[in-house]
């Protein structure tokens, strides 16, 4: 999970704004579906990295892993409550074979472990793609703070102009 460093409290501001206007829910829908749409090119990077991972080439139970992470990747804009920002993260749920953790094993250095099919004694270690995922993000990060930043301001200016 990367977060944009939106300021939370400015974001929260805006959201109270929206709410007090006559259609406020519909303005806040409106509000988190920019944000979102503000981070879809880090979305898009993200799935572009887990989808680029070489994959063996062996045949699989349960489909893909990398295509079941690339599912996953979502973009979320909370606008209340204690920590409100927007963020691009990968759900644990969902993935194939119970692998929860599937993104973020295959996002470090490290890698995983895991007993080799049809031998429960042996064991095998299996990377990933190092920072398929952290790596755009921190490159992109500027960019895609200015984009759900000019979401909020076309959003303010909506409220002012209705004022």
């Amino acid at each position: 999970m990367i977060t944009f460093g939106v300021d939370g409290q400015s974001l929260k501001t805006v959201a109270a704004h929206l709410a007090a206007q006559e259609n406020g829910k519909l303005l806040k829908r409106e509000l988190g579906a920019k944000i979102r749409k503000a981070l879809q090119p880090a979305v898009a990077e993200a799935r572009a990295g887990i989808l680029a991972m070489d994959s063996g080439g062996l045949p699989l139970d349960g489909g893909g892993l990398r295509a079941a992470i690339a599912r996953r990747v979502r973009a979320q804009a909370k606008l209340s409550g204690r920590f409100p920002g927007a963020k691009v993260h990968v759900s644990k749920r969902g993935m194939p074979r119970g692998f929860e953790l599937a993104a973020r094993r295959t996002n470090r250095r490290k890698g995983w472990r895991h007993p080799v099919f049809g031998n429960t004694d042996v064991w095998a270690r299996q990377l990933g793609r190092p920072g398929w995922f952290d790596d755009p993000m921190r490159r992109g990060r500027p960019r895609y703070r200015r984009a759900v930043l000019e979401a909020m301001e076309t959003v303010a200016r909506q409220i002012t102009r209705r004022v």
